[in-house]
Parts: structure tokens; sequence; C-alpha cells
């Protein structure tokens, strides 16, 4: 046993803190990094089960590939990573380096973790995420910099492929975390067993058992994850289940039970608060009289004007939960999963066949009439469980909320008033955004030469990037192309008819498209901002800041979904801001 934070490990666990792991690697370095980098994701994710969900902090402290510390937060209160991994460390931490899943949060003044990686020498650190909250983000980062301590972040300081799977395991052990700070609801798991032909019961409701008892142990440790279990009213009123996490100790989550009409029985397993804490979701009015009872028996009872999974997620997210597991029939499933609170799947499938017209399957009607309604899972595994099969795999993509910024030395070459680490990231999108104006889609025409020179006016600056896509081809439909796009009568639809065009005929596509587009869109918006000296006067007023077209899909001028764009738009417009801010300066010289 060990004592961690004022908790006690199990043996098992202490002994993986305690461990010196010496990493030998005869490849390159950034393979050796990126392997430390991982054992910090697995190190971080130690205290899963024993405390209740909370961040996932690990560090690792390596000599070379030589691991001397390792440290994690066992729950939230309790001894950072980064102290306990210096205390291993000793003397051997002067002058080594720091490997960190995710930078780490200063929520409340405290500055151990710094403090306690700068006072043991440490010369570098190696962060794998900056952390998802904004009010944190940069700060831990920019303070060990502050401190004369080299920070290398995946992403920007650090972009080889190789670390892709690092990176992978730091979005993982904090998934939880990620899906909260973007959507502002519990990260939700749904979990069912069926039968290999889809089935979860038989016609008469019996599931006892499915699975195997292999693969009931990985619920209990699913459950050991999760703040709380929601089950629906027909999981209760046919299963009577208990939903503990049954592991002989630490975390037990609470269960959520969801219920329209109340049509609940007076005496259930879930109605004993004494193993685990009930919370009973349900419309306003509904069974006023078994309110009172389960009220009486320590259940509590919360109302809702209409009871929806996703209100339900927004209590949860009030309540400060980070994970929560569904374990429901088909006919909440599906809700959950339309509604979009259900973001991974595990799916445990039996070598069973039962059959059956009307044995419920695990989802039920999503509405779709076609197979290219179906969704896709991302990300899939597969693992053998006792006799049967795991399925599993995500609904939405972990968001890593960090839209593509240059790296250090690429963007002080693009704008160098802007510091890359601790900056305010200015986004736009629509154009009625704050800085909607930045957009290519803005109301604002330019007048741009022609390949004679004549001067002709468009629209706008998308106006001008779709129609230059079959410019100079010969060929009737491109000169068509050129002039119907033209004359559009929006951005969207001159951008929906190149777009579609371009899909369409690519032989219509001039020849040198991929190594023009770029000055196309750069002489475009030079034009834009030249004239108009209000649009001018905004640009330079964000300097210091980056920014970030915000667009969902366009993964090549915007910052994506999840910041996996390569954000060029936002890229041209601060090599614009710096070329325009070096005018200035150079006319008050003059002046």
């Amino acid at each position: 046993m060990l004592l961690v934070g004022g908790s006690i490990l199990p043996s098992t666990t202490a002994t993986a803190l305690c461990r010196r792991r010496a990493l030998r690697c005869s490849a390159s370095a950034p393979v050796q990094e990126a392997g430390l980098l991982r054992r910090a994701a697995e190190v971080a994710d130690l205290s899963a089960g024993h405390t209740s969900p909370h961040p996932n902090f690990g560090c690792v402290i390596a000599r070379g590939v030589d691991v001397v510390g390792e440290g994690f937060l066992y729950a939230q209160g309790t001894k950072c990573a980064e102290l306990q991994a210096v205390e291993m460390a000793g003397a051997l931490a002067r002058g080594a380096t720091g490997y960190l899943n995710m930078e780490p949060g200063d929520c409340y003044s405290d500055h151990t973790a710094v403090s306690s990686l700068v006072q043991a020498g440490i010369s570098r650190v190696v962060v794998g995420l900056r952390h998802p909250f904004q009010h944190l983000r940069g700060k831990a980062i920019q303070s060990l910099r502050n401190e004369g301590v080299r920070v290398d972040v995946l992403g920007e300081d650090l972009q080889s492929k190789i670390f892709e799977d690092a990176l992978k395991s730091c979005l993982i052990v904090n998934a939880p975390l990620l899906y909260r700070a973007a959507f502002h609801v519990p990260f939700s798991v749904l979990k069912y067993a069926m039968t290999l032909d889809g089935k979860i019961a038989t016609r008469s409701g019996h599931a006892s058992w499915i699975s195997s008892k292999v693969s009931r142990g990985r619920v209990f440790e699913l459950r050991g994850r999760s703040d709380a279990i929601v089950v629906g009213g027909n999981t209760v009123r046919r299963d009577d289940p208990r939903l503990t996490a049954r592991h002989g100790g630490g975390h037990v989550p609470a269960r959520i039970v969801m219920s329209q009409t109340l049509d609940l029985p007076d005496e259930a397993n879930l109605w004993n608060v004494h193993e685990a804490y009930t919370i009973v979701v349900t419309q306003r009015g509904a069974g006023k009289d078994l309110q009172k009872k389960l009220a009486k028996k320590g259940v509590e009872v919360v109302e809702f004007d209409i009871l929806s999974p996703r209100d339900v997620m927004q209590y949860c997210y009030d309540r400060g939960y980070l994970s929560v597991l569904w374990e429901c029939g088909g006919s909440l499933a599906a809700p959950a999963i339309s509604s979009g609170v259900i973001h991974k799947v595990y799916a445990f499938v039996a070598p069973k066949i039962i059959g059956g017209v009307n044995a419920p399957s695990p989802v039920g009607e999503l509405g779709m009439v076609e197979m290219s309604q179906a969704l896709d899972l991302i990300d899939v595994s597969y693992e053998q469980v006792g006799p049967d099969m795991l399925i599993s795999g995500f609904l939405q993509p972990i968001p890593d909320l960090s839209p593509v910024i240059p790296s250090s030395d690429e963007l002080s070459a693009i704008d160098p008033t802007v510091c890359p680490f601790d900056t305010k990231i200015i986004s736009f999108y629509k154009t009625w955004d704050p800085y909607g104006a930045f957009s290519n889609y803005s109301p604002h025409p330019i007048q741009m030469p022609d390949e004679n020179g004549k001067y002709q006016t468009w629209s706008s600056v998308e106006h001008y990037y779709q129609a230059h896509k079959f410019a100079g081809v010969d060929d009737p439909l491109a000169k068509d192309a050129y002039e119907e796009i033209k004359t559009a009568k929006s951005p969207e639809e001159a951008s929906r008819k190149g777009r579609r065009l371009q899909r369409q005929r690519p032989d219509l596509v001039r020849a040198d498209w991929e190594s023009a587009k770029i000055d196309i869109m750069y002489r475009a918006l030079k034009c834009k901002f030249s004239t108009y000296p209000d649009l001018s006067a905004m640009l330079v007023s964000t300097a210091g800041s980056v920014l970030v077209e915000a667009s969902p899909h366009d993964l090549f001028w915007g910052g994506g979904r999840e910041g996996e764009g390569l954000n060029y738009l936002g890229r041209l417009l601060m090599q614009l801001r710096t070329e325009i801010l070096d005018r200035n300066s150079k006319a008050a010289v003059v002046s």
C-alpha cells in the first residue's frame, strides 16, 4: 500500500507508481519522447475507478530514456503529479526533462505544479495538451517559460507525425474533460450487450445473462470511471438493477433513473441509497405520491418542464459531472443519440443467437430510411473479452480545442507582434460575428485587374476567389463558369457554384490552382483592406492576437470543428496585418 495525497492506493497501483522504469529505445529521439509522453498519459489514468472522475494529470521525469520519477493526480485536493515525480526523482531531476500529458491547471492560485518543476531544476518540459479551459490555457506553460524552462507543446513546437499516437493517448485520457469544455455536457458513453443477431433480451424481456462474466467485469470498470449511470424506467421495472461498481471499494457512481410518468415500483434495488446515491428525473407534476415515498427513502427527485436527454445532461453538467455511462434500453438510447449527447459506444457482442421479431434491440427508432444515413463510429477498436467481442468507437471526435496555430518560428516570420504561447485567439466565421468583416464572404466589393489590366468590380473576395479557379482555361464551359460566379447573387452562391463545378468537372479547373490559390486569395484580401480604411483599422487593432477562421468544414482556409484545419485565411490576415503595421511605422518615421 502507498499513501498518495492523503489517500491509500492499492498495492498494484502503488507498485505501478513507485517502480522506476528504464525505457530503452534504439530509435530516434522523437520516438523516445513520444513513448515517454504516452507513458505520462498511462500514469495519469492510474486513479481511474478509485476516485470520482477528475482531470487526469500525469508526470514522467526522464534523463534521456531513463525514467527517474513518475506521479499522477490521485484526486482533486491531493498532491499534484509534478511534485510526486520530482520527489521520486530526487537529485536526478536536475537537468532532466519532464513529460506532462496535459498542462497543469492552476485553478486556485496553487503554483505547486510549476514551482516543483522549477525548484527541482527541470530544464525542459514536454506538454501533450494545453489545458482545455480558456482561463487556464497557456498560463502554466508561460509561467515555466518565464522561469527559464524550455517548454515544447505537441502540435506547436513538436509537429512530427511520430507524435500522433502520443497525442491520441493524451486526448483519450482526458476525453471527459475535453468534451465537457467543448460541449458543456458530460462525456457520455452508451454501453450495451447484445447477441450476434442484435438482441438485448428475448421477446419476454429476459436478459440475464447475454454477456459473459468477464464482460460484466469490464462493465464494472466502466461504471467506476463514471460520475453517474443512466437508465430508463423500463430497465428498473424489468431488471431491477443495482448498478453498483462492485469493485470492493473506491468510487461509486450515482444512479440516475429517467421516467416521464414516474410509473415505477414502490420497492426497487435502486431505492436503497446505502449502496449508492440515486436520482430520479421526471416530468413536472408526475407521480406525486411516489415522489414522497422516494424522498423518504433518501432518493432525490428532480422535475423538468420537459424531460429530455439533453436537459438531463445539462443538469449533470451543472452538478460538475465529467463522465456519464448510459446503460439504458433502446427506447431511451435512441433519443439520447438523436439529441447528440452520446459521444462513445461500447457494444459487447456475445456469440449467441436468440431470434424473435419482437425481441428488443439496443437502439430504438432513429428515423433513418437509407444506409447513407447510418452513424459511423470513429476510431473503432475491437477486443476479445472472454467469449465476447467488445466493439467500441466514438460518435463524435474528441475535441482538442486548439486551432492550428503556426509554429513559433513560422508565426514570428508571419507576424512578429504575436507570442504564440500566451496570446488571445480571435475567431471569425460568419459575417455577423464581431470580426466577421475579416471573412472572405463579407459584403465588401473590390476592384481587381483582369488578364488585360482592365479593372473589374467583384462583389466580394469569395466571388473573385471562386471564379479564378476557372480563369484562363481555354474551354467555353470554364469561361461561362467564370462569368456565372462573378454575377452570383451572394458570396454563398458564388462559393456553392465554384465548389460544385470543381467537384463535378475538375478538368475545367486551371492546372496551377493548388499552387496559385493562396496568392489569389492574398491579392484579393490586400485589395479589400486597402480599399476600406475601417477594415484596415480593425485588422491593426488585433495586433498581438492569433486570428482563426472558425469554419467547421473548410480544413484548408479554416480552423475546422476541433481545430484540425490549417487556418490559412487567418495566417494570410496576420501576414497582411504585419505589412500594414510596417507601412504605418515607416510613414510615422517620415512624418
